[in-house]
């Protein structure tokens, strides 16, 4: 099996104007996606629909705009801890919400 290439450090992480354009075009039609679904009454699943959405967008952007796919271990680990915080601190707000 052959491993993927790591740039070295410091490299600038260079992507061709096809994944770019490849990038920007999955998340111009997740926006029209999510305009589409807005105007669909799907009862309780209106929102994890719009969350899912929005998290497959910013994951998009996170991985390719930002260059995280091309990070070190420290920042990822970093950064997926983050996000795991923040998802319990929303769970808790959803909670508090749903039993007031």
């Amino acid at each position: 099996m052959k491993q993927e290439e790591r740039p070295e450090p410091d490299d600038p992480h260079v992507m061709g104007y096809g994944k770019l354009f490849a990038i920007i075009a999955a998340l111009l039609v997740l926006t029209c996606i999510t305009v589409a679904v807005s105007y669909v009454n799907l009862g309780f699943y209106n929102v994890p629909i719009a969350l899912l959405i929005a998290t497959a967008k910013s994951s998009l952007v996170l991985l390719f705009f930002m260059h995280m796919k091309y990070e070190g271990t420290a920042i990822k680990v970093s950064f997926l801890s983050t996000i795991a915080f923040l998802c319990i601190m929303i769970s808790f707000t959803f909670w508090d919400v749903a039993f007031r």
